[in-house]
């Protein structure tokens, strides 16, 4: 069964930083991509960042780039979502998830990595 429980969401202020941690369990790093995906009320999901194992390359998001790290640890089934120089339009319900890995072309092309599995979610705030 596949599990992933997020932490490290809050509030801060605008230019702040938040530090989100994902544990995975009930699957195998090497064969999936994780990363993570937020949405907004009254917004469509938006693609943050993905890792996806088919070829190494990490994603991000147009609206992240330079702003936000990803990076994993593939013996302690975590990945960690590093989030500088917040904004107010990052505030979102952040969720990680889980998926088939692909080439970093179908990713790219499709705004993010594809998923079948994720959490419950932590709220990010970010204040004005």
């Amino acid at each position: 069964e596949v599990q992933l429980v997020e932490s490290g969401g809050g509030l801060v202020q605008a230019g702040g930083s938040l530090r989100l941690s994902c544990a995975a369990s009930g699957f195998t790093f090497d064969d999936y991509a994780i990363g993570w995906f937020r949405q907004a009320p009254g917004k469509e999901r938006e693609g943050v960042s993905c890792i996806s194992s088919k070829e190494g390359n990490t994603y991000y998001g147009d609206s992240v780039k330079g702003r936000f790290t990803l990076s994993s640890d593939n013996a302690k089934n975590t990945v960690v979502l590093q989030m500088n120089s917040l904004k107010p339009e990052d505030t979102a319900v952040y969720y990680c998830a889980v998926g088939p890995s692909l080439t970093f072309v179908a990713v790219v092309a499709s705004h993010g990595c594809a998923y079948d599995y994720w959490g419950q979610g932590t709220q990010v705030t970010v204040s004005s």
